[in-house]
């Protein structure tokens, strides 16, 4: 007896012994996350002050790069707001553009009038250009610059050079956006102390100047070789910067390069005019037949996801709703081809309709915010051989033989089955009743010439 309760004495002294052991390894657990974490926080924490104690020398740089729309002003937009943030000494806005949107180019200038840190927009590498858009933009930074080789001007508004060359006049519209195209222009130029009449010259003129040119006529500030040079040029000048004098000090500074974020990239490419286009074919298509085959649901899927893609892009581009309207009503009438039979009237139509409708859709003229010809024709070829197939393969269907439903069973033979209440006929293993203007005997061959709800009409066969 005394042996068994030292034993249980021993074993519970050791399973004590084990529960404390226990307990200190979960101590030293949390111990050593308690420790890891508080070395992180240290470690962000630091990190901040010394981003924080490096913010006063720092010059940011952003980057336009192909033509102005919705995803590069909300580039450069983020990026102003990041550099104020970061509180930069600078903004530098490298440019090489063709023009762009007037309603994204009059965002960015908002955004950088009403900027405290002073915008350095440089027309850079060699080779590149800001015109249209670009050349607003120069004259409302507070340093305009341009490197050996580039260019600005053409400062017309895109949309009227078409129609002046064919009518050679001037109606009250076009006349009425380039006066406010002069006055937008010179206000700019008034605000830097720019040279005010090139800049009404090219906005009425569409004149350009080389980086020598507009240097001697005092449009731009300086004519730099690159980033670095520009900011040895700029150091100690005096600018005026959101409505304040400020004098520019680029000692000892840092290049910081903000880059697209994943936003920006994905607004870039859904802006695309082609990639647009492309969603609108894919939405109204995908919608269209899930309608004509509920329960299908990947087609409704991805046609709801692309449609509202597409549409969030045409808000944001310049469109024309009548073009829209076309190129939604052409991909109906050729979808609906195959299921009316309008021996090819419906499809023809559509084919015009999304044609002109692709032509109309697009109301500017701004390379990279147009349709390309090339597109429009091979979508317009590819929707061409589908409804050619379609009709080859309708009037195929016509001429092949039934090979379901009742009406299989015209042109069969049977034998015929009497008995005392009805006359039968046996088909494909099933008894039909029978009918027919000729005398029926039983066991007798005969051919079904039409079927009659639940009766067939038979004929007899001649004998040979």
């Amino acid at each position: 007896m005394r042996l068994k309760i030292s034993d249980g004495w021993f074993w519970n002294v050791m399973n004590m012994e084990n529960h404390m052991k226990q307990n200190q390894c979960g101590i030293y657990v949390r111990l050593l996350a308690w420790f890891f974490l508080l070395l992180g926080l240290l470690s962000f924490q630091l990190t901040a002050i010394a981003q924080t104690n490096n913010a006063d020398s720092l010059v940011t740089v952003l980057t336009i790069q192909g033509a102005i729309g919705p995803a590069v002003q909300d580039y450069v937009q983020d990026g102003i707001k990041e550099s104020e943030r970061l509180h930069a000494k600078a903004i530098v806005l490298t440019m090489d553009t063709p023009g762009g949107l007037d309603t994204s180019m009059r965002g960015m200038i908002k955004s950088i009038l009403s900027s405290p840190i002073p915008v350095m927009s440089f027309v850079y590498p060699s080779g590149a250009r800001a015109a249209s858009a670009g050349t607003y933009i120069l004259y409302a930074s507070s340093i305009a610059a341009m490197a050996k080789g580039t260019n600005l001007g053409a400062a017309t508004p895109v949309s009227l050079v078409a129609s002046e060359k064919k009518e050679k006049t001037k109606n009250a519209s076009a006349l009425k956006s380039v006066n406010d195209a002069k006055a937008y222009i010179r206000s700019l130029a008034q605000l830097h102390g720019r040279n005010v009449q090139w800049a009404v010259k090219a906005v009425t003129q569409a004149e350009s100047l080389s980086a020598d040119e507009a240097l001697k006529l005092n449009v731009i500030d300086f004519v730099a070789s690159s980033i670095p040079d520009l900011l040895k040029q700029a150091n100690g000048k005096s600018v005026l910067v959101n409505q304040k004098p400020v004098t520019i000090n680029m000692a000892h500074v840092q290049l910081l390069k903000i880059k697209p974020d994943w936003k920006n990239k994905i607004l870039s490419v859904i802006t695309d005019p082609s990639v647009a286009y492309i969603l609108l074919m894919l939405g109204v298509c995908g919608l269209f037949f899930e309608f004509m085959n509920p329960g299908y649901v990947a087609p409704g899927v991805i046609g709801a996801m692309a449609l509202l893609i597409a549409l969030y892009a045409f808000q944001l581009l310049p469109i024309n709703y009548a073009g829209l309207l076309l190129i939604v009503l052409g991909i109906i009438f050729m979808v609906a081809e195959a299921f009316v039979p309008s021996f090819g009237a419906l499809g023809l139509g559509g084919i015009v309709s999304f044609v002109v409708g692709s032509f109309l859709l697009f109301t500017t003229k701004v390379p990279g915010l147009s349709l390309p010809w090339g597109l429009i024709a091979g979508v317009t070829i590819i929707s061409a051989l589908f409804l050619i197939g379609l009709i080859q393969l309708l009037l195929r269907s016509r001429y092949k033989p039934v090979v379901s439903g009742i009406e299989t069973m015209i042109g069969k033979t049977g034998v015929i089955e009497k008995d005392a209440d009805c006359i039968w006929i046996i088909v494909n293993g099933e008894r039909w009743q029978v009918a027919s203007k000729d005398v029926l005997h039983d066991q007798q061959t005969v051919k079904i010439v039409r079927v009659d709800g639940l009766t067939c009409i038979v004929k007899v066969l001649e004998r040979a």
